[in-house]
């Protein structure tokens, strides 16, 4: 089934993805993947190549570029090449921090950390989850207390992607005075840069998409002036709600890339594969995996396309995002892991892309708010 999804200025696009995945990516992946770690040079070729922070108006450097299919684009070539942790490093940049500051951020703020998103030179990372707080935010405990014209920040993050390689966290602190659970006027958003009381944790060992860097954060009354206050205080939380449609939606993208990438890398190994004399292929068992496989592989890109859309057209709600979130993470977590089946031993090493992807996949189910999480939501919607 043909999708109907790109012009002619997504396929040019592509284009500039596919190159710069070629050159600037795939000689050096895998020793980042070995470092745990991306290097900073990516950033900046990837600003230079105007690829970071489509969204950002032309007035702080940026190219206004609102229609997300341009982001699927990305998506699509990063997982034909097998660069998953790339993708999610942009993410993070891209469709976690940014929205917030072009929605909620003052002109003065824009200008001083939009410009360099945009080129590179400044790379984000989102601080909200907590190890009491994850999915449910309002147990946050870092808080934030006014001294003067500033705030001073202190508490922990933890899980938090970019945290080592990002020059400055988003982060949700309490500004209610409270330690515990507060109520949806209790925090607020800061955009905070690394300097004195600003430090990183041990880098943690995740099970995949090793070269996305992932740490705890620390902050011991980090002084944030009170222009990095991001929209109006005790809003934070509103504020990160309203963010969630483009968040979750990045994840579905993400989902349905990364599933149409492994089926067609399973068609090629079981066409190439021979068994007890017989293409892998030509087997009844795998041309029935297969046919579900490429079903599901297409019904998940014609509902995540159309949730595209409807986000490009400002009607993607809450419970919209939870659901084609929930759907097309948990497609492409049983598709990755029945195509790593059907390359038999191969499929176990990570040489092969069937095995990062299902190693990178299963955290789709997880990031974002859980799917848990995204069940309730939509559950609480139905029973309105």
């Amino acid at each position: 089934m043909q999708r109907h999804l790109y012009e002619e200025d997504h396929e040019h696009f592509r284009g500039v993805a596919q190159e710069f995945n070629a050159r600037e990516i795939a000689p050096h992946y895998a020793q980042w993947d070995a470092d745990h770690l991306i290097s900073r040079r990516m950033w900046t070729a990837a600003g230079d190549q105007g690829l970071l922070g489509l969204a950002v108006p032309e007035d702080f450097g940026g190219m206004g570029l609102t229609d997300y299919r341009f982001r699927s684009v990305l998506d699509e070539e990063f997982a034909k090449a097998n660069h998953l942790a790339v993708s999610l490093a942009f993410h993070l940049h891209d469709d976690m921090v940014l929205p917030h500051l072009l929605a909620y951020g003052s002109e003065d703020l824009k200008g001083r950390w939009l410009p360099g998103m945009v080129t590179g030179e400044t790379v984000t990372a989102i601080a909200m989850t907590e190890p009491g707080a994850g999915s449910d935010l309002r147990g946050v405990r870092t808080k934030a207390v006014r001294d003067g014209d500033d705030w001073l920040i202190s508490g922990q993050k933890s899980f938090i992607g970019n945290g080592i390689s990002g020059d400055a966290a988003l982060v949700l602190a309490r500004t209610d005075g409270g330690t515990g659970r507060g109520a949806r006027d209790s925090c607020s958003l800061f955009m905070v840069g690394k300097g004195e009381g600003f430090s990183t944790g041990n880098q943690l060992d995740k099970m995949g998409l090793k070269a996305s860097d992932t740490a705890e954060l620390f902050f011991d009354s980090v002084r944030v002036p009170a222009g990095d206050l991001v929209g109006q205080p005790g809003r934070g939380l509103e504020y990160a709600t309203a963010q969630l449609p483009q968040g979750r939606l990045a994840i579905a993208v993400a989902s349905a890339a990364v599933a149409r990438s492994v089926y067609q890398a399973t068609v090629t190994y079981t066409k190439d594969r021979n068994a007890f004399g017989e293409r892998i292929i030509d087997f009844q068992n795998t041309r029935f995996a297969m046919a579900d496989i490429l079903t599901e592989v297409e019904v998940t890109e014609g509902y995540v396309d159309r949730a595209m859309l409807a986000f490009n057209d400002g009607g993607l709600d809450a419970a919209s995002a939870a659901r084609v979130k929930l759907w097309a993470s948990e497609r492409v977590k049983s598709i990755t892991d029945r195509c790593l089946q059907l390359h038999g031993g191969y499929g176990y090493i990570l040489e092969y892309p069937v095995a990062q992807a299902f190693l990178a996949s299963r955290l789709l189910t997880i990031f974002g708010g859980t799917n848990e999480i995204m069940r309730d939501v939509v559950g609480r919607e139905i029973a309105r």
